[in-house]
């Protein structure tokens, strides 16, 4: 921002915060005035910056709980989650937009693969969200608050795509999430001692073990990802230790569906590597089938739990196997979204106009219908089909490494979504949008390396360094004799 613009806003926002410091009471208030003129300053002053603060919050802030929603089928009894990051997110995007609308020349919404199905993904839950107000199943205010849940997301996603010109800008963004990643790790480690399932810093009085699980599995497979990669990174020893973190804070958390994607993304390694290295992959899967050997035994008895429970009420049942209340609620939320997409096919409930779901395929068809599916299923089609142009056009091993671990995590995010609302889930998605936004930008870097058809096919007309060029005699044809 120039240097005339910082003397105008620093001691607006300044004067601001201390008039409304000074007529209130309440040090809770003054303390939240204060912390945002001091992020209103620091997103004026550098969006860069700003975008550090917002990758290092995404797991390390605290939340909060506004109230109850009442009336609104998947809302009822829930209250609205409000993070740090959230509103670190609204300053950021807000003081984005008016320095876009300042200069002129810029666009605050750049033009990206992802752009069209983006757009008709949340047309689709907001079309359908609508016919649920106008049908009296979804109240006016959960609804909406709801809805800008999808929206947040894919905020982020423009504003990074936006803001990142560079290479190394993006660089500098993938290892600020992996440092946050190493210090969730070890937080999750720490809880091990405990005997309590380990969840993500500020989680609440109730922890969530599955969103930390769906985090770690996602940030994972990015580490594994610049491994695989050659020459990604020139000291693999920090991103091997990182893994190993990781992986121990990921059996910390105790989450199946965490572990059943863990184990699909493995498969999907084994699978893509094992023609180029096929000693290697070998040995990895014979780890795999070894781990009743050496996997700790909380975890051990964590999956068998699936099929050992004692016998209570609610359990599904197949032939003399008894499947674990909380699957069974899983797969009872199938049936049950089934039965009301029959009675809404098209558009759905509308968001929070149905039960809650614990599991995203049977919300989607049950609050958004068979349009919000599809739009759901294009869009993850649009994202996987640029993660592997990225990966393919490449220009330097690093940003092939990245989209190489970000179609690993989006393949154990699908899987992962089975048994959780993984897509809406904030700690999981803010990760996962800032790096689908890294992977386009590593795109268009390529695009912008590549030479174009006209320059690629145009003759050489270069003069050597060292031979000058040489100027034809006026008037002389080709059959003149030479001057002696």
């Amino acid at each position: 921002m120039q240097p005339k613009g910082l003397i105008i806003v620093v001691p607006l926002a300044l004067a601001a915060a201390l008039s409304l410091v000074l007529v209130s009471s309440d040090k809770t208030f003054s303390l939240t005035i204060s912390l945002g003129a001091l992020l209103l300053v620091v997103a004026f002053v550098s969006t860069r910056l700003s975008l550090y603060l917002l990758v290092f919050s995404m797991l390390l802030s605290p939340e909060f709980l506004i109230g109850n929603l009442t009336g609104g089928g998947g809302a009822t009894g829930r209250g609205i989650t409000i993070r740090f990051d959230d509103f670190l997110l609204v300053v950021i995007g807000f003081v984005w937009l008016a320095k876009m609308a300042i200069h002129k020349g810029g666009t605050p919404f750049l033009r990206t693969p992802l752009n069209g199905p983006i757009m008709f993904y949340i047309a689709a839950a907001g079309l359908a969200t609508l016919i649920g107000v106008l049908g009296g199943r979804v109240k006016p205010m959960s609804g909406f608050l709801y809805w800008l849940k999808y929206y947040e997301y894919v905020f982020l996603y423009f504003m990074v795509v936006s803001a990142v010109t560079t290479k190394e800008e993006a660089r500098a963004l993938v290892f600020a999430s992996l440092v946050t990643c190493f210090l969730v790790s070890l937080f999750a480690i720490a809880q091990i001692p405990s005997g309590e399932r380990a969840s993500a810093p500020f989680e609440g009085e109730m922890g969530e073990p599955n969103t930390l699980g769906g985090y770690l599995v996602f940030m994972l497979a990015i580490v594994v990802g610049l491994l695989l990669t050659r020459e990604a990174v020139t000291n693999r020893l920090p991103l091997l230790l990182l893994l190993v973190a990781g992986t121990v804070g990921l059996m910390a958390t105790l989450s199946r569906a965490s572990f059943l994607a863990a184990g699909v993304l493995i498969l999907s390694v084994i699978g893509f590597m094992a023609p180029r290295r096929p000693i290697l992959m070998t040995m990895v899967l014979l780890g795999i089938l070894s781990t009743p050997l050496w996997v700790p035994h909380a975890v051990k008895e964590r999956i068998s739990y699936t099929f050992t429970q004692a016998e209570e009420e609610g359990q599904f049942r197949l032939g003399t196997l008894r499947i674990d209340t909380s699957t069974s609620d899983r797969l009872r939320s199938w049936h049950q979204s089934l039965e009301l997409w029959q009675k809404f096919p098209l558009w759905g409930t509308g968001i929070t106009g149905g039960p809650f779901l614990d599991a995203w395929y049977p919300r989607v068809l049950t609050e958004t219908g068979l349009l919000g599916l599809v739009a759901f299923f294009v869009l993850i089609g649009s994202i996987f089909r640029m993660g592997i142009t990225s990966y393919r056009h490449a220009t330097d091993q690093f940003a092939r490494g990245v989209a190489l671990g970000f179609l690993l995590g989006l393949t154990g995010l699908m899987v992962h979504a089975v048994g959780s609302n993984t897509f809406l889930i904030v700690r999981i998605m803010e990760p996962f949008w800032l790096f689908a936004a890294l992977v386009v930008k590593g795109f268009q870097f390529a695009q912008a390396n590549e030479p174009s058809e006209s320059e690629a096919s145009a003759p050489s007309i270069t003069v050597g360094m060292n031979q000058p060029a040489r100027k034809p005699a006026f008037g002389r044809s080709r059959f003149a004799k030479p001057n002696l």
